[in-house]
């Protein structure tokens, strides 16, 4: 089991800060989703965590220990990237023999295995692959490579739903059993709310939030809210964070705990009064998405 981390990473192009003071905890064992709009930094933390690129301030570690120009870390770890490189006569199976010189705990009986799971000819270039398939091969790959870390960008984007349930499958299995880590990346927030036990939010190459899921709900209430006539919310009490409404009934989505929100609405003497379940994606939506600067440093 490997953790990840990230402390006070930033990385500056041509006077622009891609990763600000960047501050990131993927916790042992987890299931980690890093959301963000697009342009957040995501991309860049991520080669960061893999080695690719050496921050300019700041420590990127795993298990304490630095991951850039460490061959021993970096064996540890294993990327899934949006789009998968390879050469123009690149077969699944040259990649394979590629990999398993790299990582110590590949297992060529399990790469044998998925192969049934897969069903690919490993002989076929893989530019002649379509992208789904490509990103079959990337997974057969990595999954045999029994990697402690796995980093995925955009991971199913291309794969049918019967392969992606597949997949997800197949990762999961190996968090149970064998306590790897994962980081996934992805715009897919109902997916990532299926697998992810914790989420971190990235925007202008911050983090601004990190909790863990079960946390981030329990923390975030969404009430369907009815007033008798004349009574309004007062201006103090409630940390709203959004809210909107449709004739008499008001849709509120405050920050703290359920039962606080809720006692404190029934002082109101509401018609009608129900909590909703936020998913992941109405978390991140409120969060970023329209809402005000104000708002925004409230989060920090």
């Amino acid at each position: 089991m490997a953790s990840i981390e990230l402390k006070n990473v930033t990385k500056i192009y041509e006077g622009f800060k891609a990763l600000d003071a960047l501050n990131l905890t993927v916790p042992s064992g987890s299931v980690y989703g890093l959301i963000g709009p697009n342009g957040a930094g995501k991309t860049t933390a991520i080669r960061h965590m893999m080695g690719v690129l050496r921050q300019d301030a700041g420590s990127v570690l795993l298990d304490g220990e630095p991951v850039f120009e460490n061959p021993s870390v970096k064996a540890r770890m294993l990327c899934i990237p949006d789009e998968p490189y390879f050469t123009s006569t690149s077969t699944t199976r040259d990649l394979m023999k590629f990999t398993r010189a790299l990582y110590p705990r590949f297992d060529t009986e399990r790469y044998e295995k998925l192969r049934e799971i897969f069903a690919l000819d490993d002989t076929r270039p893989i530019r002649r692959l379509s992208r789904g398939m490509q990103k079959q091969s990337a997974f057969w790959i990595a999954l045999a490579a029994r990697p402690e870390v796995l980093v995925l960008d955009e991971p199913v984007d291309g794969l049918d739903p019967v392969m992606r349930r597949q997949v997800w499958s197949l990762v999961m299995e190996d968090v149970a059993e064998e306590g790897m880590t994962v980081l996934v990346s992805s715009h897919n927030l109902r997916e990532l709310e299926d697998v992810c036990d914790h989420v971190g939010i990235m925007q202008r190459g911050r983090c601004l939030l990190e909790k863990s899921v079960s946390e981030l709900q329990e923390t975030t209430t969404k009430v369907l809210l009815a007033l008798p006539d004349g009574a309004a919310l007062p201006e103090e009490g409630l940390d709203i964070l959004h809210r909107s409404s449709t004739g008499k009934l008001q849709t509120l989505i405050l920050r703290g705990r359920e039962e606080d929100n809720l006692a404190w609405l029934e002082k109101l003497h509401p018609l009608f009064m129900d909590s909703v379940p936020l998913t992941l994606e109405e978390i991140f939506i409120y969060e970023l998405g329209g809402v005000d600067d104000a708002v925004r440093k409230n989060v920090l």
